[in-house]
């Protein structure tokens, strides 16, 4: 063992606290909570032009499970209707979860982990997971655009920013004029 190595192995032993005030994100495990297909007109839709009308709905929900575990869930509803004649093609749900064991972040930090980076790491099993639905139940392939948590995180922090200068009550609006 090298004297450099010595002193890093020391130094670790010698801090423990500096090392577990580290910020940690770890995957514990993927699942899927939920799913559901349904292609309500079939087969009357596959007797029509393919001219599909995409409807596309996507939130996430976190909560906290245990000390420094959470599970976070990607809910994604896909509805797809015929343009020409308004019929329902199919409708996909997918809730597509994980279970992170999470530490020493910031609350700012906490909630862009909750709302960013786990539902990042989720999206790609719910995006296959649509995909793979969709093409049993023998329709054109559909694979969902990524997605920009950050930017959507991002956005949410700038409306609350912006729903917070405003006056909220009418006493406010008073104090003003």
């Amino acid at each position: 063992m090298t004297e450099e190595n010595k002193v890093v192995e020391n130094e670790a032993v010698a801090n423990p606290e500096e090392q577990q005030a580290q910020p940690t994100l770890q995957i514990q495990r993927i699942y899927v909570k939920d799913v559901s297909f349904e292609a309500p007109n079939l087969p009357q839709v596959f007797q029509q032009e393919w001219n599909p009308k995409l409807g596309f709905d996507l939130s996430t929900e976190a909560k906290q499970i245990g000390e420094d575990l959470y599970e976070v869930c990607l809910n994604i509803s896909v509805e797809t209707t015929l343009e020409e004649s308004g019929d329902v093609a199919f409708i996909c749900e997918v809730k597509q979860a994980g279970i992170f064991s999470i530490s020493g972040l910031e609350e700012i930090q906490m909630a862009h982990c909750l709302t960013a980076q786990c539902p990042s790491m989720l999206f790609p099993y719910a995006r296959e997971l649509v995909s793979s639905l969709v093409n049993r139940g023998t329709f054109p392939a559909l694979n969902l655009a990524p997605v920009n948590f950050d930017a959507l995180f991002m956005e949410y922090l700038q409306r609350q920013e912006e729903e917070s200068a405003e006056p909220n009550s009418a006493e406010d609006k008073k104090e003003l004029h």
